[in-house]
């Protein structure tokens, strides 16, 4: 199973972590739906600015 760590960015702010073990992420034009291994889902407005599968880390520019 590949499980990954969500890092969110907003303006003039550090990198935070959103999510982790997040292992399903749907993208709805600026709408970000990600559920964890164990079913919580979280919402947030931004698009994503990197995916690295190796490493299991999800970067998200947030705009909310």
């Amino acid at each position: 199973m590949c499980l990954a760590a969500v890092y969110g960015k907003r303006p003039e702010e550090d990198e935070t972590l959103l999510l982790k073990n997040v292992s399903k992420i749907l993208i709805d034009g600026d709408l970000i739906t990600m559920y964890d291994i164990i079913g919580k889902e979280m919402k947030i407005k931004g698009a994503l600015t990197e995916v690295d599968l190796a490493g299991s880390i999800v970067k998200v520019r947030c705009t909310d």
